[in-house]
This record gives structure tokens, sequence and C-alpha cells, in this order.
């Protein structure tokens, strides 16, 4: 019985991926758009000779007694291009920063963060930031949050779109 279980579970792991990595395509091509390059472009600049890497990762913080005890997840940015995230909608703990002061990211119901990566700052030449962010530990109940990243290639060369290059 359980293997039936397994079974239903990793298919619709499997359309959630597939569909959660034609949204991140769709949102690339937004980007493209707005930056006035050609659509796919970015899409195209991840491809390497294998196709992008998409993934997903399942996180749960539990709570804790004494937060100000312990650090959480450390200040980082995504070394990637576009993550899709979907956070707890009832526990906080993210953060990012702004204007050097650490903003909470409120849990919202039915709803993705997107957040680009170092990957895509490097292509954008800039014009799209990789944010810094972290995750603070609560006293008030587990976290959950789950994370795709749709990321370049391995061996994807990545650098300026050269439409980007020298604007101001």
């Amino acid at each position: 019985m359980m293997t039936f279980y397994r079974l239903i579970c990793r298919n619709v792991m499997k359309e959630f991926a597939v569909k959660l990595e034609k949204l991140a395509e769709e949102l690339l091509d937004l980007l493209c758009e707005n930056l006035g390059l050609e659509k796919g472009y970015l899409k195209n600049a991840f491809y390497g000779s294998n196709g992008p890497n998409f993934g997903t990762k399942v996180s749960n913080y539990p709570p804790c007694p004494k937060p100000d005890l312990i650090k959480g997840l450390r200040a980082h940015t995504d070394a990637g291009g576009i993550i899709l995230l979907f956070q707890d909608d009832k526990v906080s703990g993210l953060q990012l920063l702004k204007d050097g002061q650490w903003v909470d990211v409120p849990p919202m119901h039915h709803s993705i963060v997107v957040n680009l990566g170092d990957q895509l700052e490097v292509i954008t030449n800039g014009k799209y930031k990789s944010v810094l962010h972290r995750v603070v530990a609560q006293t008030d109940g587990n976290r959950m949050s789950i994370a795709s990243f749709y990321n370049p290639g391995s061996d994807a060369v990545i650098y300026p779109a050269p439409a980007l290059v020298g604007e101001k």
C-alpha cells in the first residue's frame, strides 16, 4: 500500500516541477521583454549543452524557544537564476535587506515569492539585482517552504547580454 502512495506522490511532484519550470521560463521571457531583449534570450543563455538545471528543495524550520541565541539561515544571495518560493502562509521568518535594513517578507496565502539570483544579475549587467536574504528563527510554530531553482546548465557560459553593456 505504501508503494502505491509513494508512486502517486512522485507523479504529483513531477507534474508540479514541470509546471514550475514552465512558469520560470515564462517569467524569464517577461524579464526579456522588460529589458528589451529578444524573447527566449535568458532561457537560451541558461541552456548550455544539456539544458538548464531545475530542482526543488523542501525546508522545515522548527520553532525555536530562544531565537535570539541562533542565527537561523545566514544572510546570502542565491547563486543561480530564478527562484520560485512557496513560503509558509502562517509562520514568518524570511527577510530581505532593503536600504540597509532587514525587512520581513510577510507570509501570504496562495502566493509565490520570486527571487532573482547572481547569474541573472550578471546577464542583465546589474539591471536586476540578486537580493540578500535570510531566514530568522521563530518561536511560533514550524515554518515550511518549497523553493524551486531554475539555474544555468553546468556548462553554460554566463556573461552580460551584449545589448545591455554600455547602457546607463
